[in-house]
This record gives C-alpha cells, sequence and structure tokens, in this order.
C-alpha cells in the first residue's frame, strides 16, 4: 500500500503579515496512522522541500500525542523537509492521496493546475481521494466531465463558523463551507471543533483538525486494511 500526502508551500496569511502554511496535527495523525497500518507514505507540494508550517499549530495548546511523536521522529522530519515536487508525482504510483489542512492550501493548492489534474487522475482510476478541515478546499476546480467533483456529493470541511471563531473570515481568499455548497456539494457539520468525518463513495472528507485521524482511519477501511 503507497499513499500521496499533498502538502501546502503557501506561507503567507492573506496580506496580514502573519505566516501560515500546513496545519502539525492534520498530517502527523493521518501520517502514523498510514505509516502504523503498513503503508509507505510519499509526501509532496507544489515547490517540492520542506513545506511551511502553520506557526499556530505549534503552539503548546496545539500539541497532541502524534505531534510529540513527530518530534522524536527523525525519519519523518527527512521526509517532511525532503517532499517532492507535485508536478513529479503521478497518481498510477499510489493507491490513495491525502490532503491535509491548515489555511495555506487555500491559496496554492486550491489554485494548483498540477493539484487539480492528480485529483483528477485518482478519481478516474477509481482510487480514494480525502481531505480534512481546510483541504476539502482543494477541490473546488476538480471536474470530471466537466461538472464538479463534489457536486450532488455528501462533504464536509471547515466551517463558516470556525473560521469566524479563528477570526479569519475577512482574510482568507474564501470559505471552504461556501466554496463546497456552490460547486453543488452536499455540504454538514457537527458542532465547532468536533470530530467530524463523511464518506461518499470514495471521497473522504473531515471538517477541522479533530477530524484528521478519523479521515485517515476511513481512507484505510476503504483501502480494506482493516
Amino acid at each position: 500500500m503507497k499513499l500521496l500526502i499533498v502538502l501546502t508551500s503557501h506561507d503567507k496569511l492573506g496580506e496580514t503579515g502573519k505566516k501560515t502554511g500546513f496545519w502539525l496535527e492534520e498530517f502527523t495523525a493521518p501520517y502514523y496512522e498510514f505509516v502504523d497500518a503498513g503503508a509507505e507514505v510519499v509526501l509532496a507540494s507544489p515547490l517540492g522541500g520542506q513545506p511551511p508550517l502553520d506557526p499556530k499549530s505549534d503552539e503548546p495548546d496545539a500539541q497532541t500525542e502524534t505531534t510529540a511523536r513527530f518530534r522524536q521522529d527523525q525519519h519523518a522530519q527527512q521526509l517532511l523537509a525532503e517532499t517532492h515536487k507535485l508536478s513529479e508525482v503521478d497518481a498510477e504510483d499510489f493507491d490513495a492521496v491525502f490532503y491535509p489542512g491548515g489555511h495555506g492550501p487555500l491559496w496554492d493548492l486550491a489554485e494548483d493546475a498540477n493539484s487539480i489534474v492528480l485529483i483528477e487522475d485518482f478519481w478516474r482510476a477509481g482510487k480514494p481521494v480525502a481531505a480534512v478541515c481546510h483541504a476539502p478546499g482543494v477541490l473546488r476546480h476538480v471536474e470530471i466531465d466537466d461538472v464538479p467533483l463534489v457536486k450532488d456529493k455528501r462533504v464536509t470541511g471547515f466551517s463558516n463558523s470556525e473560521e469566524e471563531g479563528v477570526q479569519l473570515t475577512e482574510i482568507v481568499p474564501f470559505l471552504v463551507e461556501d466554496e463546497l455548497k456552490k460547486n453543488g456539494g452536499d455540504y454538514s457539520k457537527a458542532a465547532d471543533w468536533r470530530p467530524y468525518v463523511v464518506v461518499d463513495g470514495k471521497l473522504i472528507t473531515g471538517q477541522n483538525p479533530a477530524s484528521s485521524a478519523a479521515v485517515a482511519q476511513a481512507l484505510l477501511k476503504m483501502l480494506g486494511t482493516d
């Protein structure tokens, strides 16, 4: 089993002068779910190399067992420092793809032509596509036969109320919940910050950071590893 994790290369939080990137726990929780299940995990990002870490996800109150494990894992740190360029990976080499969130993907991966084609390739090959928190936003331009991938599919992602809670509603280029609905997705959510995962066919989406491990578990179940 070979899985691809696609991370953001974007580190600017709009025009605020603050930094963003990927959310640490949304990477580490799925990564260790996959590794512990015996998967080979490959990491990629638009620019390759070290993806930017959202500094807020590095603060003490955002730490979990998996982020602590990552701090002691030289191999995982090396993999993260040397992500492949997204343009150099091919869906046919993998069994599934997973996108962690953080605000960064809203700026780069949502608009990245390589990412869009990659997801379309996975989908056409009947392979699972999974994304958590802000990462379902990467689906905004993904189309199959000129129809948005999310149209008429049950989906979730970072909610408008959660974005309001972190006071970034006016900063982000688009709201994940609104975008999924605009493209015809059947959006649903749980209470803010509670774990919530939606599976529709080969599409797996999670609402927020608390959902990241559960999205990974749903992906592994779909691949028949449980």
